[in-house]
């Protein structure tokens, strides 16, 4: 909130408040929405709405390192990024009752290359190496990389993946078969993520209670949801060409 002016003292802590009431609102009409259509539209509306306002503060200068020449090293706005998979979520149910469409698909790909492309290339920086020995060292699943390789080179492998994940996708959405594995390729990474909160313990602050690190990962969550979106818009537009063809004959 330093963005806007807001770093401390009353006035934040009132902003914090509505922040919460704010996303408690998104919650519960995200329950709402599953039993009741009516639900959707302004659930679609408020985050899009609560995702514009920590997207502008990229236009500042706090989330940029300066190590590193500023834009586009990024480092605290890698959270700040993973809005672009909220607003995308509610671009696309706003549009939901349209004809399934490949630009829903390509739409809800873009914050999913975005982050791979962004945060993957941060992986052969020195800076984001070190940023994540921890999460990587912690992790049962990846902490044998520092076994067979340097900080720098696991973090250079693990920027590859996701780079190569991101391309494989991209080509997948008009090559039917690469959309699978690059569907897998990419819920690989942000699955993987989610078992930091199990395995850093720097993800908590106490029992229940998030740490910024653990803030950062919970929500790649939502680019696990942007996948679910493209395989369901993908298995609609197979369905009607399905149907077309069987009518031809």
């Amino acid at each position: 909130m330093a963005f806007y002016g807001f770093e401390g003292g009353a006035g934040l802590s009132r902003i914090a408040t509505a922040v919460a009431i704010i996303f408690t609102i998104a919650a519960l009409l995200s329950v709402l929405s599953i039993f009741i259509e009516k639900f959707i539209l302004p659930l679609a509306l408020l985050i899009i709405a609560l995702s514009i306002v920590p997207l502008l503060s990229l236009f500042g200068s706090t989330h940029w390192i300066d190590a590193l020449g500023g834009f586009p090293a990024i480092g605290s706005g890698q959270g700040v990024i993973k809005y672009f998979s909220l607003i995308v979520i509610g671009l696309t149910w706003l549009g939901y009752k349209s004809a399934p469409s490949r630009k829903y698909i390509w739409l809800n790909f873009l914050p999913v290359g975005l982050v791979l492309l962004w945060i993957g290339g941060m992986k052969f920086t020195a800076i984001e190496a070190q940023g994540i020995e921890g999460l990587v060292n912690s992790s049962p699943l990846m902490s044998w990389l520092y076994n067979f390789f340097s900080v720098q080179q696991a973090s250079n492998i693990i920027g590859v993946y996701d780079l190569l994940a991101l391309v494989i996708l991209a080509i997948g959405i008009h090559v039917r078969a690469l959309f699978w594995p690059g569907v897998l390729l990419c819920g690989a990474v942000f699955v993987t993520t989610q078992t930091f909160l199990l395995s850093y313990p720097g993800s908590w602050e106490k029992p229940w209670v998030l740490a910024s690190s653990g803030i950062f990962i919970i929500k790649d969550l939502w680019f696990i949801a942007n996948l679910i979106i493209m395989i369901s818009f993908r298995h609609q537009i197979c369905q009607n060409n399905q149907a077309v063809e069987t009518s031809k004959e």
